[in-house]
């Protein structure tokens, strides 16, 4: 179960715009950069993205159908800042894993806390 709605918008309203500028830099953080798919505006939002092998996988803490998840759906990818620098990602796959196995130990753990199960899977494109 994802966490609720009333926190996410709070999250969408003030702590999106304070965390922005450091999850770009953050290890285990990053901001995907992502165009709406009715208005044509570009967004950013701040997730939670560990390296996989062939790109990233980012944590779905507010489930599946939040309006950045069905963009990057939409758009079939999208750029992610991280670490300093950006990355083009694409092909978006949505993966349902109650173990999580993809994060980290200690990650693993928080999102257990929190019921997060749903992870979102990018490739890089070259």
């Amino acid at each position: 179960m994802p966490l609720p709605s009333r926190l996410a918008r709070f999250n969408r309203v003030v702590t999106n715009h304070i965390t922005r500028r450091g999850a770009e830099w953050l290890p285990g953080f990053g901001v995907i950069r992502h165009r709406g798919r009715k208005s044509g505006h570009l967004y950013s939002t701040p997730v939670n993205a560990f390296r996989t092998q062939d790109g990233y996988v980012v944590a779905l803490a507010y489930g599946t159908r939040t309006d950045w998840v069905r963009n990057v759906q939409a758009a079939d990818g999208c750029q992610l800042r991280t670490r300093g620098r950006t990355v083009r990602l694409n092909k978006p796959r949505i993966v349902h894993d109650e173990r999580r196995d993809a994060m980290p130990a200690a990650v693993r753990g928080l999102l257990g806390l929190v019921d997060v199960n749903d992870f979102m899977y990018l490739t890089e494109k070259p």
